[in-house]
């Protein structure tokens, strides 16, 4: 397992004990500090290797969003603050993720899991066809290997989930849609639905508050509309 290490940004001793604790129950980060300022931030990057930066944007003197802009630190980093109007400005940073506060503690173990799955995404684009390439799903009495390339949305209905593919028809499999958001890349793949996880490569466009992927319409939950904008926020935006 390869730790992240992590550092932890916030002028408010709550939140950065909160973020503490959600940092002690997940096995694959390893705290290196926790930081009052932008100032002390600045400090700790210049002498310690930081994988994730949580940081938030509101702060006395420097801003996260000025430090980062100064410094442009290898670290990905992940926002966190009470406001949403700053989300804009946060992507346009190229940050990994906004955490609104209060922060749960599932949003925080997303934010995580997508930072896991860029940290893997160099090694696996050297990488030639492994297991992480396709899943084999039990589709009526037989098992099929599906490529995951091949999957463009997923549609939970009741104890089943169909998956559209590049198929004459879609595939029927009993299992549930939390099954597959565990096992499908984050970096990939991003649940956008109480009933729909879609794959970001075939979403040919978007508008409010619904995808478009070739012929189908994907409805964006309110609960899940940050999380896609997460999802999105490393692409390219012209």
């Amino acid at each position: 397992m390869t730790l992240l290490r992590c550092l932890l940004v916030d002028d408010e001793p709550l939140a950065l004990r909160l973020l503490a604790s959600f940092v002690a129950r997940v096995p694959v980060l390893a705290l290196v500090g926790t930081c009052r300022n932008a100032q002390e931030a600045l400090d700790v990057l210049a002498r310690e290797p930081v994988d994730v930066l949580f940081l938030d944007i509101q702060m006395p003197g420097l801003t996260g969003v000025e430090l980062v802009r100064l410094v442009r630190p290898e670290a990905l980093v992940v926002f966190t603050t009470a406001y949403e109007t700053f989300a804009v400005e946060g992507f346009a940073l190229n940050a990994l993720d906004y955490l609104v506060k209060p922060i749960a503690f599932d949003r925080f173990l997303q934010a995580v899991q997508r930072a896991q799955a860029r940290r893997a995404a160099p090694a696996a684009a050297g990488a030639s066809t492994s297991a992480a390439d396709f899943l084999f799903v039990k589709v009526d009495a037989h098992t099929q290997r599906v490529p995951l390339r091949d999957i463009r949305y997923l549609e939970a209905l009741r104890d089943y989930v169909r998956l559209h593919v590049g198929a004459p028809r879609p595939l029927l499999t009993l299992n549930s849609l939390r099954a597959f958001e565990e096992r499908l890349p984050a970096a990939d793949f991003v649940r956008v639905h109480k009933s729909f996880i879609v794959a970001l490569s075939h979403i040919t466009s978007f508008h409010k508050g619904r995808l478009y992927l070739g012929d189908a319409v994907v409805p964006v939950g309110e609960a899940y509309a940050k999380a896609f904008q997460a999802a999105i926020a490393g692409r390219q935006m012209l």
